[in-house]
């Protein structure tokens, strides 16, 4: 299975994998399945660090690598849904990985509850 993770679900796998669910984090752990950390994310956490709205003290590229991750890039294919997305969220970086997640046919593993009204694949 491909699964995208939403960003603070990347944040506590690297710091406090304790808070994801169980079933959450083992679908992380499964070998067969392949994680990817969106590039929105990436964009996320750096612009919240400049706004000090959180303080990380790594580097998220390495730190994702080392945890055996990889990378996905938002692409045109994956903006173009943004016109139709339902404005269930108002969170651009969480509409982005939304739409990037159907485009792709990807699961998403988040605790974010507004994205269990999207037509995306939750974990």
């Amino acid at each position: 299975m491909k699964i995208i993770l939403d960003t603070h679900i990347f944040l506590w796998a690297l710091s406090e994998p304790k808070k994801i669910d169980s079933i959450q984090l083992q679908e992380i752990e499964t070998q067969a399945n392949k994680i990817f950390i969106s590039s929105i994310s990436i964009a996320e956490i750096m612009i919240k660090t400049s706004l000090k709205k959180i303080d990380i003290n790594f580097d998220p590229l390495e730190m994702a690598e080392k945890s055996g991750f990889e990378f996905l890039n938002f692409g045109a294919k994956d903006a173009i849904l943004l016109k139709d997305l339902p404005f269930y969220h108002k969170d651009p970086f969480d509409r982005m990985i939304i739409a990037q997640s159907i485009a792709n046919k990807y699961h998403i593993i988040s605790n974010d509850h507004k994205f269990q009204l999207y037509d995306c694949k939750l974990i």
